[in-house]
């Protein structure tokens, strides 16, 4: 494990490795770096793959008060530190989060948006998702998970045993940072027509058939918005995929798009 320090001087946490050309992958709510390791082992034979901790997880320092800008020069460091560029991969609230870096004009050489959990134009998820923010300020943090994990679309029982696992309440607190990467830019956690607009780089959008039908709906309109965009369907799988269905539909994309 490496680390290095983003511009307010938080220490961000990394791993590497393998060898070929960069990527970087970025994980989801609820998510540290290892929840990415089965993925990084895969690839690792054809690229030179960097898992990181997201500010506030696991080895990662965290600052007093969050912004998104603060988690978009924690990529930008972790950049610098790598040689300037790479590819990335963001999956769920790791997608929002990289879209909006990558708006924001950071170098990354290709994107994959694997299912940002941005909601449709009619939805009002505002009142669910402070109900979420109140229960983590109440200390109620396994609650907090529960509730998120649900609204998110997994199933009662599911979400009870997931917010149940060693150290899943224990980033509870960070739901507060991925509801504020998905409402950046679009309140309401509705699809950010505005930023995406600006993503020029070539873009693969990816989403599980099984999946949740507002992610995979988002999929396919994000994929129609974005100005170098493909989309690729994974059959059967849901929004977290299997890695051995997810790792040649990157590979095929990342060493085709060079």
């Amino acid at each position: 494990m490496d680390k290095v320090t983003s511009a307010d001087g938080t220490a961000i946490a990394y791993e590497r490795q393998g060898s070929g050309p960069r990527l970087v992958l970025v994980a989801g709510a609820l998510c540290d770096r290892n929840a990415l390791r089965p993925l990084a082992d895969e690839l690792a034979g054809d690229f030179d793959v960097v898992t990181y901790d997201r500010r506030g997880r696991g080895d990662s320092g965290d600052s007093t008060t969050y912004t998104v800008e603060r988690e978009v020069d924690d990529i930008g460091a972790l950049l610098t530190a790598l040689g300037g560029t790479a590819a990335v991969y963001g999956h769920s609230s790791g997608a929002g989060l990289v879209a909006v870096a990558a708006g924001a004009g950071l170098p990354f050489t290709q994107v994959v948006l694997h299912e940002p959990p941005y909601g449709p134009d009619d939805a009002d998820t505002e009142d669910e998702g402070a109900e979420v923010l109140r229960l983590i300020e109440a200390g109620r943090g396994r609650e907090a998970v529960e509730l998120f994990l649900m609204l998110a679309g997994m199933p009662r029982e599911a979400a009870l045993e997931t917010a149940a696992a060693p150290g899943v309440v224990d980033l509870a607190h960070t739901l507060a940072y991925d509801f504020a990467v998905m409402d950046h830019a679009s309140p309401g956690g509705r699809i950010p027509l505005d930023l995406l607009a600006r993503i020029k780089q070539s873009t693969l959008v990816v989403a599980g058939t099984a999946s949740p039908p507002f992610m995979v709906d988002a999929a396919h309109r994000i994929a129609k918005e974005l100005p170098a965009a493909t989309l690729a369907e994974l059959p059967d799988q849901d929004h977290v995929a299997a890695v051995e269905v997810l790792a040649p539909v990157l590979r095929e994309f990342l060493l085709s798009r060079r």
